[in-house]
C-alpha cells in the first residue's frame, strides 16, 4: 500500500505543514498542491464543497506527493466511510465529545475486526494500492477534533481510545465554548491555557496534537511547543490576501514607498 507520509513525519518527530482547501474545485486544488504542502484539507463542513466535488480535487491532489485529508460534516459513518471510499489518507471529525464518540470515529474508520467500517473502497484501492484492504487500518489517520468545554472534561477518556491517533483544536469554536471571542490565534488567557492542556494530555497519551492557525508565525510558535501538525491559512484566504496585497500596489500613488514608479 502507497505510505502515509504523515506517519513518517511523525516517528520522525516533524511537524505538518498542512492547507485548507475552501474552494471546491479540482484546478485551484491541483495548484495548492503542486506548491509542496505536505498535506491538503478538503473542508466539507465550513467550506461550500460537497461529495461530487471533493473527488476531483482528491483526484487533483494525488498528481502530487502531498497527502490528502478531509475534514467530514460531523461524526456520521455515512460520510465517514464515503470520505474513505474517494481516497483521504486523513479524516479529521468535528465536536468528538466524549470517549464513545471517539470509539464510534475509530470503529467506522476501520475494518473488521477491529472496526465496523463496511468494504467499498472503490477509489481507496487506486490511491492505495491492491493490498488496501489489509493495510488500511494502519496507514490511514484519524483526528478528534477538541473544541468544546465537554471534550475538555473528557480529554483523557477520549484520548484513551486505541486507534485513534491525532487531535486536532478547533481554537474558535473553543473560545465560544469556554466563554470567549472567536479568533485563531491572538487566543484569550483561558483558551491559551485549553490548548497548553491538550497539548500536554495527547503527548502523554503518544498522540499527535494539531492545530488551525491565521499566520505563519503562529503555527511557527505552537510548532516550537510541540504541535505536530499545523494548518495555516487556506486557498480562500490566501487568493484574497494575495488581490488584496496586488490592489494595495496599484492603487498607491505613484512614488509612494516600496511601490515602483
Amino acid at each position: 500500500m502507497r505510505p502515509n507520509p504523515l506517519r513518517a513525519h511523525w516517528r520522525n518527530n516533524q511537524a505538518v505543514v498542512n492547507g485548507w482547501l475552501a474552494v471546491p474545485n479540482s484546478f485551484s486544488a491541483e495548484v495548492m498542491a503542486h506548491q509542496g504542502w505536505d498535506s491538503l484539507t478538503i473542508d466539507l463542513q465550513h467550506g461550500v464543497v460537497d461529495y461530487a466535488q471533493m473527488v476531483p480535487m482528491l483526484q487533483a491532489i494525488s498528481t502530487t506527493p502531498t497527502v490528502p485529508v478531509v475534514r467530514v460534516p460531523w461524526l456520521d459513518p455515512a460520510h465517514l466511510m464515503k470520505t474513505l471510499d474517494a481516497g483521504a489518507y486523513g479524516v479529521i471529525c468535528p465536536m468528538i465529545n466524549t470517549r464513545e464518540d471517539a470509539q464510534k470515529l475509530v470503529a467506522w474508520t476501520s475494518y473488521a475486526p477491529r472496526g465496523t467500517r463496511s468494504f467499498g473502497p472503490v477509489r481507496a484501492l487506486l490511491y492505495g494500492g491492491a493490498d488496501y484492504p489489509t493495510e488500511a487500518n494502519d496507514t490511514i489517520v484519524r483526528f478528534a477534533m477538541i473544541e468544546t468545554a465537554q471534550a475538555l472534561d473528557n480529554l483523557d477518556a477520549i484520548l484513551s481510545v486505541e486507534g485513534l491517533d491525532a487531535v486536532y483544536i478547533g481554537p474558535s469554536d473553543l473560545s465560544l465554548s469556554l466563554g470567549c471571542r472567536p479568533t485563531f490565534d491572538d487566543v484569550d488567557p483561558p483558551v491559551a491555557q485549553a490548548i497548553a492542556h491538550v497539548l500536554e494530555r495527547a503527548t502523554a497519551h503518544g498522540l499527535v496534537a494539531g492545530i488551525h492557525n491565521g499566520t505563519p508565525e503562529s503555527a511557527r510558535a505552537r510548532v516550537a511547543a510541540g504541535f505536530r501538525f499545523v494548518t495555516v491559512s487556506s486557498d480562500a484566504r490566501l487568493l484574497a490576501a494575495g488581490s488584496q496585497d496586488l490592489l494595495k500596489q496599484m492603487r498607491a500613488p505613484v512614488g509612494a514607498p516600496g511601490v515602483a514608479a
